[in-house]
């Protein structure tokens, strides 16, 4: 059994997007997989016992005979860290070891790390620990920041030794992927660091779908709620003449408008092109025809109770940092490792060709 801990210094990485779509490789490839979640943070009630919410879908996704109990033995919810800071939370390691060494008969078992390097520090479960206990290699995922991302990997691989086995560097804007092809890894090449792929900033994965904008925006849904799980992938503000909108409107895809209530020629127009969701602010309604015209062309609209700029900021601080538990986004995060991951040299470093 070879045990791969996909870990990052940062939430929002990727590593549930690499562990998901690297164990879909693998099984593709013939080799018997298993997958772990040693530290659960979103917790979901399956049956009697709470899980993790990521391992709930892996478990589907990936079609693990195993049962929860295995894939994800320990949550980290409210209950357990009262529990933990009072001292009663013992054993903890012992059953998420006693869970992986089920798995022994597997040719890999894909950790899933969490959301930074040090936590679970305090259950013994943070991707320090685990990569001794488990004789686990560390595959890093850095979401690119600018060049100093070259810093967090090469810091990482002398954080883990020879536990690291390389790392990928994700959310790769398009202008910067020639940079870090042609100069970033050919410098952490020299130093002895293995870079397995450089996967380009998707919009598609960083997209939201109408109803997740619905609970993050507090919104009313006024028409179309068989649209609810269409992907937005763009914003634009409607807040110029029409002409000039319409400009921008017929130039980006699959996108949510933003705007006011009395600027129904903005909405109007907004539907004569791509446009998954129209987001009235201040808490109020459009009129009938634009209703009547959002319900033929199957446009939902929002209504929300912020201003457009409190809006705006609620979306920026979600966008990029959905979760991916969606079918069509692990089939685009297997599309993206299909063409940039290294799975030779990666099968190389751990002598497996």
């Amino acid at each position: 059994m070879i045990a791969i801990i996909i870990a990052s210094s940062t939430p929002y990485a990727g590593r549930t997007f690499l562990a998901l779509s690297l164990a879909k490789k693998l099984k593709e490839m013939d080799y018997d997989i298993g997958y772990i979640k040693p530290l659960g943070s979103v917790p979901v009630k399956a049956g009697k016992a709470v899980h993790d919410a990521d391992a709930i879908f892996a478990k589907e996704v990936l079609g693990l005979a195993e049962p929860l109990e295995i894939i994800s033995p320990f949550v980290l919810d409210y209950e357990n860290q009262a529990r933990l800071f009072a001292g009663e939370l013992k054993d903890v390691r012992k059953q998420v070891l006693a869970a992986f060494q089920s798995l022994k008969k597997k040719d890999f078992v894909i950790v899933s790390g969490a959301n930074d390097l040090f936590e679970g520090s305090l259950a013994g479960l943070d991707a320090l620990s685990l990569a001794d206990d488990m004789k686990a290699y560390i595959l890093y995922v850095e979401p690119w920041r600018g060049d100093v991302s070259a810093d967090a990997v090469y810091g990482s691989s002398k954080l883990f030794g020879d536990r690291f086995c390389g790392a990928v560097l994700n959310k790769v804007p398009e202008a910067a992927v020639n940079h870090v092809k042609q100069d970033v890894k050919p410098f952490l090449q020299k130093k002895g660091i293995s870079l397995f792929g450089a996967f380009p900033k998707d919009k598609f994965l960083e997209s939201v779908t109408v109803r997740q904008l619905a609970e993050i925006l507090n919104g009313k849904l006024q028409c179309c709620d068989d649209k609810l799980d269409e992907h937005v992938e763009h914003f634009l503000v409607g807040a110029m003449d029409v002409d000039s909108a319409l400009t921008y409107f017929r130039k980006t895809p699959n996108k949510a408008v933003i705007t006011g209530a009395h600027r129904s020629d903005i909405q109007l127009a907004a539907m004569e092109t791509s446009t998954k969701c129209i987001i009235i602010t201040g808490g109020l309604q459009t009129n009938d025809v634009v209703l009547g015209k959002a319900k033929a062309t199957g446009t939902p609209i929002l209504s929300v109770p912020d201003d457009t700029f409190t809006t705006i900021d609620k979306i920026e601080m979600r966008v990029g940092k959905t979760s991916i538990r969606e079918p069509r986004k692990v089939d685009r995060a297997k599309q993206i490792l299909d063409m940039e991951f290294d799975m030779f040299g990666f099968l190389k470093k751990l002598k497996k060709v």
